[in-house]
Formats: structure tokens, C-alpha cells, sequence
């Protein structure tokens, strides 16, 4: 009989760790050799599958922390952040975790001393969480909250791992996630940019629903004078819920110019090429983002999100030599809070109307000249945005007012178009696109 080698050896010790976690594969392996699993479609399949092997998937999981736990040594000093000494220990000491497989439990050594709280130096190898939910899992919840509501996301998380959390779960680890954010952006350090490259600010205003209690004091007496709604399953017109609260959302990130034209934002709806089809020529990219730092409150003002969102801007550039681009939804208060912060810290700021709310009023407009559903809409508002991108501050609310004579339009029939000819008028030393593009900023 030949020796057993040292790679046998390996193997035989892997096979006999890992038996658990081989015997659910092999059985798996067995069911899909089944007479009865022949017949299954393959969406039955699929299902069958991601049921046994995230099973496997939890059983090698548990396997890998008890042949952690059988291999732990004893470590010979173990102290706390206070330099308090444990002295004694405890084998087998357990805990649970929950996975984005489902749930293991992890078994440690416990390090003791008198009238002091136990350590556990495997946790810290592991980076355990504080609480029973892997920090997997814990992503998960924030990213499906950020989604839709909380039972939504507890929906989705169930249905794509085997975790089997709860909806107040759901709720604890997103709340727990964000604790994080702030540190988070402290801890970010942007690359370093030249003088030409541009600092993009932005800010936008966001409604949020909210518990009654936390309505905002003139919201609250707003909703209280008002009283009922009109209807019970939705909203009258000109009716409002009373129950929303504004979130200011603000981003600071740096940006290489990137100059484009009229035809990378919009394409041209008149345009034929040579052979009436074929491929539509390729737009160049705008401005990428990089070193985003972000912010947003339901508690602070519009005013101190503005001032967070300038501090961080003067953080990458205190000496005001790079332009300063800030991108809005047009409100007239946000604007005046960006101006008045920008005149107090003696800082030249270009301010552009992100071009996605112009195209909303150009929408408005184009519904007064078009039966709804009528696909030529959709080409008469590029035609407005393409001379708006130009340079057309001037031309395209004439060109709207001309339109709505022509039509012979009057009253309520013309609201479309004059809210979108007020808009473009009021708005129009925030509408150089052309400026913009030329020069490769972001609109």
C-alpha cells in the first residue's frame, strides 16, 4: 500500500470538513438525475436549482466556520481598548448569523475576565456585525428601501435569498446603513484637478411623504385649515395630500470638460441620411463624474444644505481658480439661496436649469398643438430643445407664442404654452446651453 501524500492528506481533511456540504450537492446532483425531473421545464428547473444550491451555498458556509472553530488556537494575551486583561476563556461559545444564504452559526472562543464584558477575537477576524444580519444582507435592505417602501423591499429580498428576514429587519438595517454616510463622504479624498477643470455643483428639491407629526409647522396648519379632500381615492384638481415634507438633496463632484454639440443631446427629427436609413450617428459623451459627494435632509433647511454643498466645493477648491458650475431645477428660492451664498464667499458661479425640466414645459406646450398620443409631439419638442441648445434663449418662447396664435388658441387652451413662455422668459439667464456645451459642461 502506497503512503498517503501530503495532497491527499489536504483532500481527505477538505472531504471530511466539507462532508456536509457535499452530501446536499450529491443529493441535489441525484434529484436532477430523477425520472420525475426529466420532465421539468426549465423555469421549473431554475427554480429547483436556486433552491438546493443556495441550501449548498449555506451548508459550505457553515462548514468554513466550523472548521474555523475546530482550528481557533488560544491566543496568549487578549485586551480591551481600556487595556483591561481577559485571563480565562470559554470554548464554544455561539452565535447566529444571518446570511444572504440564510443562517450559520458562528462558534468562537469567549476571553473573560471579572466584571467585564467577554471578547471575542474570531468576531473581529470576521468583521461579524453587531447584530444577528450579515452586512450583506444589510445592503440589500438599503438598496431595495431606496427603492419603494419597506415591505417591498422585504418582498424582494425573501424572494432572491434565503434569508427569511422580517419587515422591521428591513427597516433596522437601512436606518442602520445610514448612520455610515456621513463618514462615509469625510473620508473621501478627490483626485487632485487642475485649474480648468470644472467643479459641478447641484441641488434639488424633493417632497417626501411623512408621518403627520413630523409635518413642518406651516404645512401642518396648511393641512388643518384645509381639512378632508373633496374624494376619497384620489386628489381633486388642484387638491394637495398635506402630507409631504421638502427634502434638499445636494451633490459636489469634479468633471472633465467634454464639449459637445446640439445633435449629441438632441437628434435632429428632420434628418434623413443618404439612403433614408441606417444607423444614426454616434454622439459624444458628456462630462463623467468623479469623486461625488452627496448630501440630503429632511430636517435641515434648504439654506443649510446650500451652505454644505458650497463648504464642500470650497474644501476642493479654496482659492476660487476653477469655474464653478451649478446645475438646478429652476426653483426661484433655491436659486436665490445658491446667489446669496455664492455673493458671501466672494465665488463666480455659472448657473444652468437642468435641461430635463425645460423639456417638461416644451411638453406642456407641445400638448396645447397636439391630440394627445399624437407621435408628432415628440418631434416638434426636439425641434424647440435644438433651438434652445443653440442659443435660441430668445427665439424659442416667440416661436411658442407664434405657435399659439397660429393655432388660434386662446384661455385655458394656451396654458400649456404660456406657462412654458413665462418659464423660458424668467428663466432665460440660466438657459445658455450653448455656453454649456461649448465650453463641455454638464446640463
Amino acid at each position: 500500500m502506497s503512503a498517503v501524500g501530503p495532497a491527499q492528506g489536504a483532500l481527505a481533511e477538505c472531504e471530511d470538513a466539507f462532508a456536509a456540504s457535499a452530501g446536499l450537492f450529491v443529493a441535489a446532483c441525484a434529484q436532477l438525475a430523477a425520472p420525475e425531473t426529466v420532465m421539468m421545464t426549465h423555469s421549473q428547473l431554475e427554480d429547483l436549482l436556486g433552491a438546493r444550491m443556495r441550501e449548498v451555498t449555506r451548508q459550505l458556509f457553515q462548514d468554513h466556520l466550523t472548521l474555523r472553530a475546530r482550528d481557533e488556537a488560544r491566543r496568549e494575551e487578549v485586551v480591551d481598548a481600556e487595556g483591561r486583561e481577559r485571563t480565562r476563556i470559554e470554548r464554544g461559545r455561539h452565535r447566529s448569523l444571518a446570511t444572504v444564504f440564510g443562517k450559520v452559526t458562528v462558534v468562537r472562543i469567549a476571553y473573560r475576565g471579572t466584571r467585564v464584558a467577554d471578547l471575542h477575537p474570531a468576531d473581529a477576524v470576521l468583521n461579524l456585525p453587531e447584530g444577528m444580519h450579515s452586512h450583506g444582507l444589510a445592503r440589500l435592505a438599503a438598496i431595495e428601501s431606496a427603492r419603494g417602501s419597506f415591505a417591498d423591499a422585504c418582498e424582494r429580498i425573501n424572494a432572491h435569498t434565503g434569508a427569511g428576514i422580517g419587515h422591521r429587519q428591513v427597516q433596522e438595517l437601512a436606518i442602520g446603513a445610514a448612520v455610515d454616510i456621513d463618514a462615509f463622504y469625510d473620508a473621501l479624498v478627490p483626485a487632485p484637478c487642475t485649474d480648468t477643470t470644472p467643479l459641478i455643483l447641484s441641488v434639488d428639491g424633493k417632497g417626501v411623504v411623512i408621518r403627520p407629526e413630523a409635518l413642518r409647522e406651516d404645512t401642518a396648519k396648511a393641512a388643518a385649515a384645509k381639512g378632508g379632500n373633496a374624494m376619497k381615492t384620489r386628489l381633486a384638481s388642484g387638491e394637495k395630500h398635506g402630507r409631504k415634507r421638502m427634502a434638499t438633496l445636494g451633490a459636489v463632484y469634479d468633471a472633465e470638460p467634454a464639449a459637445r454639440t446640439v445633435d449629441d443631446i438632441i437628434a435632429d427629427p428632420d434628418r434623413q441620411d443618404d439612403a433614408g436609413h441606417g444607423e444614426a450617428p454616434e454622439r459624444r459623451q458628456g462630462p463623467k463624474a468623479r469623486s461625488k459627494w452627496l448630501c440630503g435632509s429632511v430636517n435641515d433647511t434648504a439654506a443649510q444644505v446650500v451652505a454644505a454643498v458650497f463648504d464642500q466645493a470650497e474644501h476642493r477648491d479654496p482659492g476660487h481658480r476653477r469655474p464653478w458650475v451649478v446645475l438646478v431645477d429652476g426653483a426661484r428660492h433655491q436659486i436665490d439661496l445658491i446667489k446669496a451664498e455664492a455673493l458671501q464667499r466672494g465665488v463666480d458661479i455659472h448657473i444652468i436649469i437642468d435641461l430635463i425640466h425645460v423639456l417638461e414645459y416644451l411638453w406642456r406646450a407641445a400638448w396645447c398643438l397636439h391630440e394627445a398620443g399624437d407621435a408628432s409631439a415628440e418631434s416638434w419638442v426636439a425641434r424647440q430643445a435644438r433651438i434652445l441648445l443653440g442659443g435660441g434663449v430668445q427665439q424659442t418662447p416667440a416661436a411658442l407664442k407664434a405657435a399659439a396664435r397660429a393655432a388660434g388658441l386662446r384661455g385655458a387652451k394656451r396654458k400649456g404654452i404660456d406657462e412654458a413662455v413665462n418659464y423660458l422668459t424668467g428663466k432665460a439667464e440660466y438657459l445658455r446651453y450653448d455656453t454649456a456645451l461649448e465650453r463641455g459642461w454638464p446640463i
